[in-house]
């Protein structure tokens, strides 16, 4: 039987004159992933938890701002790559000369072969998804942080079990149907006003308008306090403190920038709140302590 051969590619074949594709020179940049901080657990101790780095990106593409992206950094070229071929503004790897990531200022450059045609028109109009990562807001948000004050609302350990309970018990279409983040304003741990939608931040801004339309003004955000399902990233904290919540509870963890910016405010971020479980990652004093309601209990989970 003859054996048949792949056919072999003349000099002269179309596969054969057509160059290989030219991929970008990318920085390789890394960053650490994680940081260690000492948070207050629900009996009252100290303990040191690991949790994810948090920080800003800024793209700039042939030296114009396209938008800042809130990121691990564990693949920011990657990442900034991949953001403008999902965005639809390049074709192929091929456009790309280079991507140089700086985190001493937190910027990507990118620099293209040929531009990118009607960049002006096709990065005029950002719409902020409802994905995560995408801080296109971020830089506007922490020009307000010096000029919040925060007030000196306190919540007690057994009003913070109460929060956790009545969330618990509220229906929802979490419950119905899943892969939605919930949001929910308390005073003490009486429920005002309970918000689901497919992005935190998207219930958290719901909520925000639902306090400026009560009747007889905005409703005050000093002696409230604020629930998330999702986790407490540097844009959830300050979007809590500009509505004037000083405390904010979740039931997942926080980010290492969110941490930061809770410290700055003195604003109490509870977080892994579960039954009876949480730690406390920043402004313990807002908190009136009662470990003894905590009943008994292994060390909180060292996950963030």
């Amino acid at each position: 039987m003859k054996q048949m051969t792949a056919p072999t590619e003349t000099p002269s074949s179309p596969a054969a004159l057509q160059p290989p594709p030219r991929l970008p020179r990318l920085t390789g940049a890394r960053a650490p992933l994680t940081q260690a901080v000492e948070v207050v657990n629900e009996r009252g101790e100290r303990e040191t938890l690991h949790i994810p780095a948090e920080r800003p990106l800024t793209v700039y593409v042939d030296r114009r701002e396209i938008v800042t992206l809130m990121t691990l950094g564990a693949h920011p070229e990657w990442l900034v790559l991949g953001y403008l071929r999902n965005q639809r503004l390049v074709d192929s790897a091929d456009e790309i000369e280079s991507i140089t990531v700086d985190w001493d200022v937190n910027a990507a450059a990118v620099a293209t072969r040929s531009g990118i045609a009607r960049i002006e028109e096709r990065t005029a109009r950002k719409v902020v998804t409802t994905g995560c990562g995408q801080g296109s807001v971020f830089g506007g948000l922490m020009d307000e942080v010096e000029r919040i004050d925060l007030g000196p609302a306190q919540l007690t350990q057994a009003q913070l079990y109460g929060l956790v309970n009545a969330i618990r018990l509220q229906e929802s279409t979490y419950k119905s149907a899943g892969s939605v983040h919930g949001c929910a304003l308390f005073q003490g741990d009486r429920m005002q006003v309970f918000v689901e939608d497919v992005g935190r931040h998207n219930a958290i801004d719901t909520i925000a308008g639902w306090m400026w339309m009560q009747p007889g003004g905005p409703v005050p955000g000093g002696d409230k306090v604020f629930y998330t399902t999702g986790r407490l990233t540097s844009e959830m904290v300050i979007k809590s403190a500009q509505m004037g919540v000083p405390i904010v509870v979740s039931r997942s963890g926080m980010t290492q920038m969110g941490h930061a910016v809770a410290r700055q405010l003195n604003l109490c971020a509870i977080g892994r709140s579960v039954h009876r479980r949480f730690v406390c990652y920043s402004g313990e004093d807002r908190i009136v302590w009662q470990p003894e309601l905590a009943g008994q209990g292994g060390p909180a989970s060292a996950a963030a």
